[in-house]
């Protein structure tokens, strides 16, 4: 079983639960203060991104999703 568990909301946020990190594009870590349940922005209104801050509410933001398989990988050449 996996130690991560990653729900996308229809509507709304990324819920991310379990253990893990989140860095930036240079690999530094943000500090979670020992969270171990966050959101992440889906729309890119935050003003804490890349935390959700219920702004998808606001702005109206919609999103359905379905889950399903994607395609395999296309061989590197």
């Amino acid at each position: 079983m996996p130690t991560t568990k990653i729900t996308v909301k229809n509507d709304g946020f990324i819920r991310v639960e379990g253990e893990f990190e989140i860095v930036d594009a240079e690999g530094k870590a943000f500090g979670l203060g020992g969270r171990t349940v966050i959101s992440l922005c889906r729309c890119g209104h935050s003003q804490n991104k890349p935390f959700c801050d219920g702004s998808h509410t606001k702005t109206g933001f919609q999103d359905k999703v379905t889950a399903r398989d994607l395609p395999a990988p296309a061989p590197k050449v």
